[in-house]
Protein backbone atom coordinates (compact mmCIF):
# COMPACT_ATOMS: atom_id res chain seq x y z
CA UNK A 1 0.00 0.00 0.00
CA UNK A 2 1.32 3.45 -1.00
CA UNK A 3 2.18 5.61 1.86
CA UNK A 4 2.74 8.89 0.53
CA UNK A 5 0.64 11.05 -1.60
CA UNK A 6 1.21 14.22 -3.74
CA UNK A 7 -1.80 15.61 -2.13
CA UNK A 8 -2.55 14.69 1.48
CA UNK A 9 -5.53 12.87 2.31
CA UNK A 10 -8.97 14.24 3.38
CA UNK A 11 -9.51 13.42 7.03
CA UNK A 12 -12.93 15.02 6.81
CA UNK A 13 -14.11 13.40 3.74
CA UNK A 14 -18.11 12.93 4.03
CA UNK A 15 -19.72 9.65 3.22
CA UNK A 16 -22.67 11.17 1.18
CA UNK A 17 -22.75 11.92 -2.72
CA UNK A 18 -21.92 15.61 -3.96
CA UNK A 19 -24.96 17.82 -4.11
CA UNK A 20 -25.64 18.88 -7.97
CA UNK A 21 -27.18 21.50 -6.88
CA UNK A 22 -25.96 24.69 -6.52
CA UNK A 23 -25.63 26.25 -3.08
CA UNK A 24 -26.73 29.39 -1.81
CA UNK A 25 -25.46 32.64 -2.21
CA UNK A 26 -22.94 34.10 0.52
CA UNK A 27 -24.85 37.37 1.99
CA UNK A 28 -23.52 40.40 1.80
CA UNK A 29 -21.49 41.41 4.49
CA UNK A 30 -20.10 45.04 4.35
CA UNK A 31 -16.72 45.81 5.18
CA UNK A 32 -15.24 48.24 7.28
CA UNK A 33 -17.21 51.72 7.34
CA UNK A 34 -15.75 54.05 4.29
CA UNK A 35 -15.35 57.63 5.78
CA UNK A 36 -15.21 60.40 2.81
CA UNK A 37 -13.68 63.55 3.05
CA UNK A 38 -16.29 64.95 0.61
CA UNK A 39 -20.09 65.53 0.76
CA UNK A 40 -22.92 65.77 -1.78
CA UNK A 41 -25.72 67.30 -0.38
CA UNK A 42 -29.01 68.68 -1.73
CA UNK A 43 -30.84 71.53 -0.02
CA UNK A 44 -34.60 71.34 -1.32
CA UNK A 45 -37.05 74.43 -0.02
CA UNK A 46 -39.50 73.42 2.51
CA UNK A 47 -42.71 74.27 1.00
CA UNK A 48 -42.19 72.09 -2.03
CA UNK A 49 -44.96 69.13 -3.18
CA UNK A 50 -43.14 65.90 -3.20
CA UNK A 51 -42.97 65.25 -6.64
CA UNK A 52 -40.95 68.77 -7.06
CA UNK A 53 -38.86 67.67 -4.19
CA UNK A 54 -38.15 64.35 -5.95
CA UNK A 55 -37.85 66.00 -9.31
CA UNK A 56 -35.85 68.70 -7.97
CA UNK A 57 -33.40 66.56 -6.60
CA UNK A 58 -32.98 63.96 -9.45
CA UNK A 59 -32.18 67.61 -11.61
CA UNK A 60 -30.24 68.85 -9.20
CA UNK A 61 -27.79 65.48 -8.82
CA UNK A 62 -27.51 65.03 -12.36
CA UNK A 63 -24.93 67.75 -13.03
CA UNK A 64 -22.71 66.56 -10.30
CA UNK A 65 -22.46 62.93 -11.67
CA UNK A 66 -21.73 64.44 -15.09
CA UNK A 67 -19.14 66.94 -14.52
CA UNK A 68 -17.79 65.61 -11.71
CA UNK A 69 -15.94 62.17 -12.37
CA UNK A 70 -14.30 61.86 -9.16
CA UNK A 71 -17.70 61.24 -7.53
CA UNK A 72 -19.09 58.10 -9.32
CA UNK A 73 -18.25 54.80 -8.51
CA UNK A 74 -17.91 51.92 -10.76
CA UNK A 75 -20.93 49.83 -12.67
CA UNK A 76 -22.93 47.23 -11.13
CA UNK A 77 -23.35 43.87 -11.98
CA UNK A 78 -25.77 41.16 -10.07
CA UNK A 79 -24.81 37.86 -9.45
CA UNK A 80 -26.29 36.48 -13.10
CA UNK A 81 -24.27 38.72 -14.46
CA UNK A 82 -26.95 41.45 -15.80
CA UNK A 83 -24.82 44.86 -15.72
CA UNK A 84 -26.06 48.01 -14.27
CA UNK A 85 -25.19 51.47 -14.35
CA UNK A 86 -22.36 53.70 -12.00
CA UNK A 87 -23.78 55.28 -8.99
CA UNK A 88 -22.43 57.80 -6.67
CA UNK A 89 -19.98 56.46 -4.49
CA UNK A 90 -21.23 58.25 -1.46
CA UNK A 91 -24.09 58.82 0.13
CA UNK A 92 -26.17 62.27 -0.90
CA UNK A 93 -27.70 63.87 1.81
CA UNK A 94 -30.92 65.65 1.59
CA UNK A 95 -31.90 68.94 3.70
CA UNK A 96 -34.54 71.20 3.61
CA UNK A 97 -34.82 74.95 4.83
CA UNK A 98 -36.91 78.05 3.65
CA UNK A 99 -36.59 80.48 0.96
CA UNK A 100 -33.82 82.87 2.85
CA UNK A 101 -31.86 79.89 3.68
CA UNK A 102 -31.55 78.28 -0.12
CA UNK A 103 -30.61 82.36 -0.75
CA UNK A 104 -27.64 82.24 2.26
CA UNK A 105 -26.59 78.57 1.25
CA UNK A 106 -26.32 80.03 -2.30
CA UNK A 107 -24.06 82.61 -1.60
CA UNK A 108 -21.73 80.64 0.20
CA UNK A 109 -21.43 77.98 -1.48
CA UNK A 110 -20.69 80.65 -4.69
CA UNK A 111 -18.47 82.19 -2.02
CA UNK A 112 -16.60 79.11 -1.81
CA UNK A 113 -16.12 78.06 -5.42
CA UNK A 114 -17.62 74.85 -4.47
CA UNK A 115 -19.60 72.80 -7.48
CA UNK A 116 -23.32 73.79 -7.46
CA UNK A 117 -26.27 73.02 -9.58
CA UNK A 118 -29.61 75.39 -8.84
CA UNK A 119 -33.01 74.66 -10.14
CA UNK A 120 -35.36 77.47 -9.77
CA UNK A 121 -39.04 77.73 -9.74
CA UNK A 122 -39.28 78.92 -13.32
CA UNK A 123 -38.03 75.51 -14.51
CA UNK A 124 -41.71 74.02 -13.19
CA UNK A 125 -42.39 75.40 -16.55
CA UNK A 126 -40.08 74.91 -18.79
CA UNK A 127 -39.33 71.06 -20.51
CA UNK A 128 -36.13 70.90 -21.86
CA UNK A 129 -32.42 71.55 -20.91
CA UNK A 130 -32.49 74.63 -23.83
CA UNK A 131 -35.03 75.82 -22.26
CA UNK A 132 -34.27 75.45 -18.45
CA UNK A 133 -30.60 76.96 -19.13
CA UNK A 134 -32.47 80.29 -21.16
CA UNK A 135 -34.89 81.20 -17.80
CA UNK A 136 -31.88 80.40 -15.11
CA UNK A 137 -29.56 82.86 -17.97
CA UNK A 138 -32.27 85.35 -17.81
CA UNK A 139 -31.98 86.04 -14.03
CA UNK A 140 -29.19 87.92 -11.99
CA UNK A 141 -27.44 85.75 -9.35
CA UNK A 142 -29.27 88.02 -6.66
CA UNK A 143 -32.86 87.55 -8.04
CA UNK A 144 -33.09 83.38 -8.55
CA UNK A 145 -35.87 82.18 -7.00
CA UNK A 146 -34.01 78.99 -5.68
CA UNK A 147 -36.10 75.90 -4.77
CA UNK A 148 -33.08 73.78 -4.72
CA UNK A 149 -29.28 73.61 -4.72
CA UNK A 150 -26.69 70.80 -5.12
CA UNK A 151 -23.41 71.45 -3.68
CA UNK A 152 -20.13 69.04 -3.50
CA UNK A 153 -16.99 69.73 -1.51
CA UNK A 154 -15.41 69.15 1.27
CA UNK A 155 -17.23 67.78 4.32
CA UNK A 156 -16.91 71.03 6.71
CA UNK A 157 -17.14 73.32 3.69
CA UNK A 158 -20.29 71.70 2.74
CA UNK A 159 -21.71 71.67 5.96
CA UNK A 160 -20.64 75.52 6.04
CA UNK A 161 -22.83 76.57 3.58
CA UNK A 162 -25.73 74.52 4.39
CA UNK A 163 -25.74 76.18 7.96
CA UNK A 164 -29.41 76.99 9.22
CA UNK A 165 -30.74 73.77 7.05
CA UNK A 166 -31.95 70.70 8.47
CA UNK A 167 -31.99 66.97 7.17
CA UNK A 168 -35.12 66.09 4.79
CA UNK A 169 -37.67 64.24 7.36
Amino acid sequence: MQTTYKTPPCRDRQSRPMSTSTPAPVPFEPAEPIRFDTKIAVLLRADLASWQRLNVTAFLVSGLGATLPEVVGEPYEDADGARYLPMFRQPVLVFEGEKETLRAAHGRALGRALPCAVFTADLFATGNDRDNRAAVRAVPTADLDLVGLAVYGPRGGVDKVLKGARMHP
